[in-house]
Order: C-alpha cells, then sequence, then structure tokens
C-alpha cells in the first residue's frame, strides 16, 4: 500500500511516503500556509507524489496530524456558541469549581470567566431531570421549551450548540432527544451533546469539553470538508483519517464530529514517532522531545507505553477537557522562540515566536528580531548553503545584524549573546522536563531523550546534560517526526461510562454487560470504517479511588467475563499504583470503581523501519569543516574546529567523538565537546555523554 502522513506545524508543513510493498520511504517539508493550512497540505501531497512519481490517485491512504482545533482554542477564535441545559445550572461553566489556577493569587485570569466559551446570553435552560444513580426520569424533558431556546439562538446567529444535561451520563436519551429537535429547527447548526462527547461524571468538565466540541466544531468540520473536497478534485481518492489526542487515528467523519479528540492530535503524531524509532534500537523508557519553530512538546514512555493524562491533567489552554489525550506538555520555545529584554531588563526568550511568517531573520522573510535559529547560525552550528538539504539558504548576515543589535543593548558579545539566547531556551525546555519527570517523582536519568522536531535535535544533547540523562537518540527522520508517527498508528476508539461501584459489593453482571455494550459500540463504529472484524483488538481499563477521594487512578482491566477474583486484582493493583503515586495506600479502605474504560485497536497498514549500513567512513562522510562555538555550563564560549557530516554516508555501527554537525534534510544535529555519536542499524543516530551511546 502506498501511504502519505502529513502533518502541519507552526512554520513547516512535514510529509512521509511509504510504499509498504517495497519499504521505500521519501520525506518532503513545506512552508506551512497559515491562512489555509490545507492548502500547504494538499500542495505539499501533490509535490511529493511527483518527486516519487507515483500517481495522486496511487495513493491508498492519507494520515493527518492538524492543530486546527488547538490553535482555535488557543487564539480564541470558534464559532458563536450557544448551550441547552437544565433548568438551575445555566452558570456551571462559569462558576466552575472551587479550585483557582493559582490557589493563592488575588489578580489572576480565569480563563473560562474571562474568556467563555460560550457567552451567557446564549445559555438557555429548559425543564428536565433525571436520578442518580440509575438515571430514573424525575422531570421529562420540555420539548416545547427546547424547540423556543433553539429558535432564539437561531435568531442570536449561534453557529454552534452544545446540549448539556446534568445527569445525562447516565442516560443520553433527553440530551439525544433535544439535539434532535435543534437539528429540526436549524439544520445548518452545529449540534453536540455531552454524553456524546463524554459520558462521565464531574458536569463542570463535561459541559466544558461538550461547549469546547461546539466552538471549535465549525471550523474543524469546514476544514475537513474542504481538504476533503480538494483532494477529490486533484484526484487523491485516498481515505483520510486524522490523528487524535488519544494516539490512535479517526476518521474524517469522526473528527468533524467530534473535533474535541483531536486537540493534540500533532504532538501526540510525535510520541508515536519516538516510540517507533526508540523500540527500533532497545530504547523503553524515554522522554520524547519534540521542537518545531514555536514550541516544544514533552511526552513521557515508561516501558514502551506512554502515558496518559488524567481528569486532573487535561487542559487546553486553561481549560479542563474530558477527553482520552496522551500526557504531553507545551512550553513556547523552538527555533522562532524571539530574544530580548523585558520591561525589567531581564534577558528572556520565547514564548513569542516569529512563526513562519517572517520567520527568523535568517530565513529572508524580513524577519527583524533575534531568535534561537539566528542564534544558531551567529555561532556557526548551522550550514547556510544546505539547509533543508539545500532547498533553502540561510541569510547569515541578517542574523548577525539581529543578534548584534541585542548584543550592544545586552553588553556583551555577539557570540556569548548567541550562547545567552540557546543557555536560556535550553533551561526553559529542561524545566520543563522536570516538570513531567522530577516533580512526578520520575528520575529523568534513568530515560533515553528522543529528540525530533526541526529543532530538537539541535539542543539535545545540552538539556541532556541539564538534567543528567547520558543517552539521546535522533530518529532517522527527526524533522518529521510526528508525520512518520502517523503511520504507525492503527484506528483507535475509547468508549466510557460512569459505574460509581464500591468494592465492598461489586456488581459484576452490571460491569459485564456495559463492556459488552461498548464492545458492540465501538465495533460497529470499526465496521462502518471497514476495518475487518478479526483485526479489531481491544484494552479495558477502569479509573478507581478510594471511597471520598477527589480524584481517581486508572489501571487495566482484564478481558472476559468479571468475577470476584478478577475484581480482586483489579483491587490489588489500585492498591499499587495509589502506593507508586502517593507513597502510601489503605489495605483495608474500600474502593470505588467510578469509570469502566474500552478503547479499540483496528489494525491498519504501517510504515516498515529502514535497514541502512551508511558509508564507509568518517572521512567520506565529512561534506566541510568550519569553526562553531559552544559553551560548557557556566563556562565561557569557545571555538572549535568542528565537521559539518552527511548524516546519510556514516559508518552504522561505529562511534566518534564530538564536537561534530551532523546535517539532513529535515534538521541538524549538533554534537557538543564531549559527547560522542554513531548511527546504529536501525538509522538511528545515537548520542551518549563520557560513554559509548
Amino acid at each position: 500500500m502506498k501511504l502519505i502522513g502529513v502533518d502541519v506545524g507552526g512554520t513547516f508543513t512535514d510529509l512521509v511516503f511509504t510504499d509498504t510493498g517495497s519499504g521505500f520511504v521519501s520525506i518532503h517539508k513545506t512552508p506551512t500556509t497559515p491562512d489555509d493550512p490545507s492548502r500547504g497540505v494538499i500542495d505539499g501531497i501533490l509535490e511529493l507524489c511527483r518527486r516519487v512519481e507515483v500517481e495522486p490517485s496511487e495513493i491508498d491512504s492519507v494520515k493527518h496530524g492538524t492543530t486546527i482545533a488547538t490553535n482555535a482554542v488557543l487564539e480564541y477564535k470558534g464559532a458563536d456558541t450557544g448551550m441547552i441545559t437544565t433548568e438551575g445550572y445555566r452558570d456551571v461553566l462559569h462558576i466552575g469549581r472551587h479550585q483557582r489556577p493559582q490557589h493563592y493569587s488575588i489578580m489572576q485570569e480565569i480563563p473560562w470567566q474571562d474568556r467563555p466559551l460560550i457567552k451567557r446570553r446564549h445559555r438557555k435552560t429548559v425543564a428536565e431531570r433525571l436520578a442518580p444513580p440509575k438515571g430514573d426520569v424525575l422531570v421529562a424533558l420540555d420539548e416545547a421549551a427546547v424547540r423556543k431556546a433553539a429558535r432564539e439562538l437561531k435568531a442570536a446567529g449561534v453557529e454552534a450548540v452544545a446540549i448539556c444535561f446534568l445527569f445525562s451520563y447516565l442516560d443520553p436519551a433527553h440530551e439525544e432527544r433535544a439535539r434532535a429537535i435543534v437539528l429540526e429547527e436549524y439544520p445548518d447548526c452545529f449540534v453536540t451533546s455531552s454524553a456524546a462527547v463524554s459520558p462521565q461524571f464531574r458536569e463542570f468538565e463535561r459541559f466544558t469539553t461538550a461547549a469546547m466540541n461546539a466552538f471549535i466544531g465549525p471550523k474543524v468540520r469546514n476544514y475537513v470538508d474542504r481538504l476533503e473536497t480538494v483532494m477529490g478534485e486533484k484526484g487523491l481518492t485516498a481515505d483520510l483519517h486524522v490523528m487524535g489526542s488519544n494516539g490512535g487515528a479517526a476518521t474524517a467523519q469522526m473528527v468533524s464530529e467530534k473535533p474535541v479528540l483531536t486537540l493534540l492530535s500533532g504532538p501526540a503524531a510525535g510520541v508515536l514517532g519516538g516510540i517507533w524509532c526508540s523500540e527500533l534500537s532497545g530504547k523503553n523508557n524515554l522522554i520524547t522531545f519534540d521542537v518545531g519553530g514555536t514550541s516544544a512538546d514533552i511526552g513521557i514512555v515508561i516501558d514502551g507505553v506512554s502515558t496518559e493524562a488524567t481528569a486532573r491533567d487535561t487542559w487546553i489552554g486553561g481549560y479542563p477537557v474530558l477527553a482520552p489525550m496522551m500526557d504531553i506538555h507545551t512550553i513556547g520555545a523552538g527555533g522562532g522562540s524571539i530574544a530580548s529584554l523585558d520591561a525589567a531588563g531581564a534577558f528572556r526568550v520565547g514564548p513569542e515566536s516569529a512563526g513562519a511568517r517572517p520567520g527568523p531573520a535568517a530565513y529572508g522573510h524580513g524577519g527583524d528580531k533575534p531568535t534561537v535559529t539566528d542564534a544558531h547560525v551567529v555561532l556557526g552550528r548551522l550550514d547556510p548553503d544546505r539547509f533543508l538539504g539545500g532547498e533553502m539558504s540561510l541569510d547569515t548576515a541578517a542574523s548577525e545584524k539581529v543578534v548584534g543589535a541585542l548584543a550592544d543593548e545586552v553588553g556583551l558579545g555577539r557570540h556569548e549573546t548567541a550562547s545567552g539566547i540557546l543557555t536560556i531556551v535550553n533551561a526553559n525546555m529542561a524545566n520543563a522536563i522536570r516538570s513531567r519527570t522530577v516533580q512526578k517523582g520520575l528520575d529523568p536519568r534513568d530515560f533515553a531523550l528522543v529528540a525530533f522536531g526541526g529543532a530538537g535535535p539541535l539542543h539535545a544533547a545540552d538539556v541532556a546534560d541539564l538534567l543528567g540523562i547520558s543517552s539521546v537518540l535522533v530518529p532517522a527522520y527527526p524533522g518529521i517526526t510526528s508525520a512518520v508517527g502517523l503511520l504507525t498508528t492503527d484506528l483507535k476508539y475509547d468508549a466510557v461510562r460512569t459505574e460509581f461501584q464500591v468494592s465492598t459489593g461489586f456488581d459484576t453482571g452490571r460491569l459485564n454487560a456495559d463492556f459488552v455494550a461498548m464492545q458492540e459500540q465501538l465495533a460497529a463504529q470499526l465496521v462502518a470504517d471497514k476495518v475487518d472484524p478479526n483485526s479489531v483488538t481491544y484494552r479495558r481499563a477502569g479509573d478507581l479511588r478510594y471511597v471520598g477521594q477527589g480524584y481517581e487512578l486508572r489501571v487495566a482491566i482484564p478481558d472476559g467475563d468479571l468475577d470476584a477474583a478478577s475484581l480482586k486484582a483489579v483491587v490489588d493493583a489500585f492498591a499499587r499504583a495509589h502506593e507508586a503515586e502517593y507513597g502510601h495506600a489503605f489495605e483495608d479502605s474500600p474502593i470505588e470503581l467510578v469509570n469502566i474504560r474500552l478503547t479499540a485497536f483496528g489494525e491498519v497498514a504501517k510504515i516498515e523501519p529502514e535497514a541502512g549500513n551508511g558509508g564507509d567512513s568518517l572521512a567520506g562522510a565529512t561534506v566541510r569543516t568550519g569553526t562553531c562555538y559552544f559553551a560548557e555550563i557556566g563556562g565561557p564560549t569557545k571555538g572549535y574546529e568542528t565537521p559539518f557530516l552527511e548524516r546519510t554516508l556514516l559508518p552504522a555501527g561505529e562511534t566518534f567523538a564530538g564536537p561534530a554537525i551532523v546535517l539532513q534534510k529535515d534538521t541538524t544535529t549538533i554534537v557538543p565537546p564531549g559527547w560522542n555519536f554513531g548511527a546504529d542499524r536501525a538509522g538511528n543516530l545515537m548520542m551518549g555523554k563520557g560513554a559509548r551511546p
């Protein structure tokens, strides 16, 4: 099969083509088109097809990572949205919970109050009420009130409506009927229900998730529809799948209905690409380090499995989101991060970025502010004639000018100022990793750092040094690892149900029946996606807590019919997880099973690893030598005669000493003095400090 993965970043759109029959792989990068990202996607696909001499109609599948949903939330550029909710609960979206983002600050921004996803005047209430624990109807749905609310919202010009009833996670019938009425009155409206998006308790988080789904819904739906339409016009008849935040792909139709599932689309693909590459080199505990032009994304992988975000950790743009997500932390630090002095005279780098246009001064598009990329140029670490494999030249004079202006402002030399820029951005990145490791009881020294993205390999060794990490892995195609990751995953769908059962009296009959119903739901979706039922696998999990606790821990639940013995094993697994997370467990305390979860995996064709032996010698891989400047931690900036090496010509299985600059089309890898490096048989570049990598 012929597959294409395409990931849209802030600066570049990354593409990878593979023919699973021959194992052939080709990569491509094209500038992102911020005004209409689909234009860059289509142009990039067609350019890549021409390069590999394949007709667009021959492509079988396109996997896509997109930032449309994320940007709509972060930039607060969604649809005018309305809401229909249970009487008395109009202001749940505003009140939130007693926790504030900053507990002790009296001057703080509350995102859901300062930037409401749904304005209060567009929140309508209707009579209806269910009763826990079984969802018995206390008050029937007032259908006339729903119809009236729909007409008022239509007249107000809203583009999307969220239906959010108090106990809909117990029975979605009222929400489904209300949704049908709204569509009768307003067929062109994007209508979503909280139970369809996140059928879980916690009304604030569930309502907010549904509101966010509606807020971004029209924009995402229009984007996906436009992309599919233009693909058809250009002869691309391939199936289109979009990466979800859970690390699996979803059909275009699913994404159009539930765009909230794509909020971490690109970063999730990057983690998967990092896992795939590291597995080939025998690394299982990883810190994925994805640095692009605008941001750095941090993921944690333990025993080959990425960590999942819990209900207390899933936040996007300051809003809570109850949707399956990988645990990925993002900071504003990348190749386009701008260096400046703030009002108090402090030296800062980021989070403001030069973006795709004008970009760093070195790109020659009119950038007039010093960026991280410009600092690398000034220090001689980027080859101006071989950037993007020679497809783009860097304007070294422009970098010297903008960094020189900052140097005059801070009173340092040009090289010292450039080193200072990198020191600050590296410290910011290292601190972000500490927040996901040290602050969670994990020792980063027990992990390998997997560096990718256009800028990750430029900073990997220095960041690893700050954290005491001695092993760094750079994938074969680091600049497009997210695009590669898109081609390593299966279709993946999640189902969840709230149970509220206590270990002193589990209802195994209800649990087994609910798992069967959830599996039938997911199986039907995969059949609709034309997935062979024989290639589908399922994974169960549960959210458990001690009775009275505020949040849960997720543990695996075995397959098959559940009985007292299997549930005892689940309870024991929770106790071990609680002790690992909090340092203690309570053997005699009753445990509550809050939610059960089922994940379905539909197997699809994937990219295969390329094996290669590279060149014959280091001399044969040397393109040129030049002076590059490096600064040890806390030390001066010194010039080193440094070889510039073509990565594809590095001999496999041999180790060499730094410093070195390793060139390839999609990124540059920096090996500082004191580090060793070498290419392994799987195509990965390994770096180590003080020993063989």
